[in-house]
């Protein structure tokens, strides 16, 4: 079971960035602990940084300490405040709360262009006038060191003239950038004199037109982590190599803390896209409805899928925290929402493809209502009335012809239970003319009504249904995964592998109870799997969408004698 998001963590949980936190804590390097989770606004939140948020106000709550969100808006060109409001209620839907603790990067332009200045007067920042291409060709390769750019010598009164007349908007985007002076043969790239500062005369969303000069992420992060003082600065393993400079940094500023960098595996997951230029990509060219399309691994796709918030917790507490890269398969995720709905969701009947089942031996005018369990696993769920009528609706596939062995639903000559109601037998089949089967004739016995037939017989099939003459139509979008390989692009272009039956509309026939459903509310279809009704929702249109699928045992038998 995942955490109660109210209540700290066990300090008995164990990875290697809380050993490191409990050795620090046990050594005095540290006296507290505070994290952050630091998105930039520019896209939608996934489920990678589902876990990220977990885990960095997971280990605040564990060891009595406090996660700042703060945001990296430190590119006007792709942030919108759109973006930091989603993020902010991600954020909270996921069971965290930041309290007084909402920083931006922004907050510190003044202090991170202070410190540009106290690096260029150190003789350790000056300014380039190299274009973007040149700057590339002159960083040298991985086998290969950079070359010196010939304004690297400037001095330090030119650099800060310089450096001023392109905070004043004297200069037009590209013209100069602002480097850092550390070491063009450096084996690690990113201490080959990186840039801090780019001329972008562009509105910022918080800012306005205060800048035209906006610092990178690798000279910013580091620094507001200090400005905050936080401790255990943890990120992603692609950030690895870019440590040595963040250290540099922290090392040759007045900064008023001195925290660590520390990274673990981001999360791969089979079936899924989370590099944020592709979800954009699919949301730009309409692969997908927009954001919270219940395909997307974003948290806000995943909400209106009916992924419930715990169970987000739970998968990222069994994956666990890790130094090793690895992909997770999605049928762990789906294991999670399975163990979580089961709990809390309602059951209700629905009948996503239906066929008509008449049952002659029941009054032409016959109806009465029947009692159903709303959630054997929750007693306290109670029971609900559900009308039952001479004419129902079944699923086309709980009948066959002819079936084979170990099919144990409906057959010609075959008896079967419907749940809450009846032992019927199927006596006759219809068929239109162009032969095929629109209807199924049944009888039943009066004397099984809710439960066992009183002479012991015993039946191997119970069925789901509901009545003809008062089931309410409704909109079911059946969700599948986005793409049809588990590693998408692996083998061609990675579009070329989204999965053209990732949604399916159909028309289901589902019990009264359903017609009202709150948009959000988690229900399991009985037999058919777990469903959320919409935003879209309404009375007058019931709109549900699949969450997922529950494990069925004929189709299990199925695959089995395929292989």
């Amino acid at each position: 079971m995942a955490a109660d998001p109210q209540t700290p963590n066990s300090d008995t949980s164990r990875d290697f960035i809380r050993d490191i936190i409990r050795a620090d804590l046990e050594a005095g390097r540290a006296t507290g602990v505070v994290t952050r989770f630091p998105p930039e606004p520019n896209g939608y939140l996934h489920i990678g940084h589902a876990k990220s948020i977990c885990l960095n106000f997971g280990l605040a709550r564990a060891f009595g300490g406090r996660c700042h969100l703060r945001f990296d808006d430190t590119n006007p060109v792709k942030e919108d405040i759109e973006y930091i409001q989603s993020i902010q209620e991600d954020v909270r839907w996921l069971g965290f709360d930041w309290g007084d603790h909402l920083y931006f990067a922004s907050d510190y332009f003044e202090q991170l262009y202070e410190w540009a200045e106290h690096l260029i007067r150190q003789g350790l920042a000056y300014v380039d006038d190299l274009s973007a291409d040149d700057i590339r060709a002159y960083r040298g390769t991985l086998t290969e060191p950079g070359r010196e750019s010939p304004f690297r010598t400037r001095p330090v009164a030119e650099n800060l003239d310089l450096f001023r007349r392109m905070r004043s908007g004297e200069f037009p985007d590209g013209a100069r950038v602002l480097r850092a002076k550390i070491d063009m043969a450096a084996g690690n790239i990113n201490l080959r004199d990186p840039v801090l500062y780019r001329i972008l005369h562009a509105r910022h969303p918080r800012t306005g037109d205060a800048w035209c000069i906006y610092p990178t992420y690798d000279y910013t992060h580091g620094q507001s982590d200090a400005l905050e003082h936080v401790t255990h600065s943890v990120c992603t393993l692609e950030f690895e190599d870019h440590r040595p400079l963040y250290d540099w940094f922290i090392q040759h500023l007045p900064v008023p803390s001195k925290p660590r960098q520390y990274e673990f595996a981001r999360l791969n997951l089979s079936y899924t896209v989370l590099s944020k230029r592709k979800l954009i990509q699919l949301v730009r060219d309409g692969h997908v409805s927009g954001w919270d399309d219940p395909r997307m691994p974003t948290i806000s796709g995943l909400r209106r899928r009916g992924v419930p918030p715990d169970a987000l917790r739970d998968f990222a507490a069994r994956i666990g925290v890790t130094k090793s890269n690895a992909t997770v398969d999605v049928a762990v995720l789906d294991h999670c929402v399975r163990d979580h709905l089961n709990t809390r969701a309602e059951r209700r009947m629905a009948v996503l493809d239906p066929i008509r089942l008449v049952i002659e031996t029941y009054p032409e005018d016959g109806e009465e209502w029947l009692d159903a369990v709303n959630n054997p696993e929750d007693p306290a769920a109670g029971t609900r009335r559900v009308p039952f009528s001479r004419e129902l609706l079944i699923e086309r596939a709980d009948f066959m012809e002819d079936p084979p062995r170990k099919f144990f639903r409906l057959a010609p000559g075959r008896e079967v239970r419907l749940r809450y109601a009846y032992f019927v037998t199927c006596t006759a089949v219809v068929r239109n003319d162009a032969g095929e089967i629109v209807e199924l004739r049944a009888t039943h016995d009066p004397a099984t009504r809710g439960g066992d037939a009183p002479d012991g017989r015993k039946v191997k099939g119970t069925l789901h249904w509901v009545s003809a003459r008062h089931a309410i139509a409704a909109e079911a979008r059946l969700y599948d995964h986005l793409f049809a390989r588990p590693d998408p692009g692996a083998e061609g272009d990675w579009l070329d592998d989204i999965n053209p039956d990732s949604l399916r509309v159909v028309t289901a026939r589902v019990e009264p109870a359903l017609a009202a459903a709150d948009a959000g509310r988690a229900v399991q279809f009985e037999r058919l799997g777990y469903f959320c009704a919409d935003p879209e929702t309404s009375p007058e249109k019931p709109v549900f969408n699949r969450t997922v699928g529950l494990r069925d045992s004929w189709a299990r038998l199925q695959a089995r004698g395929a292989s």
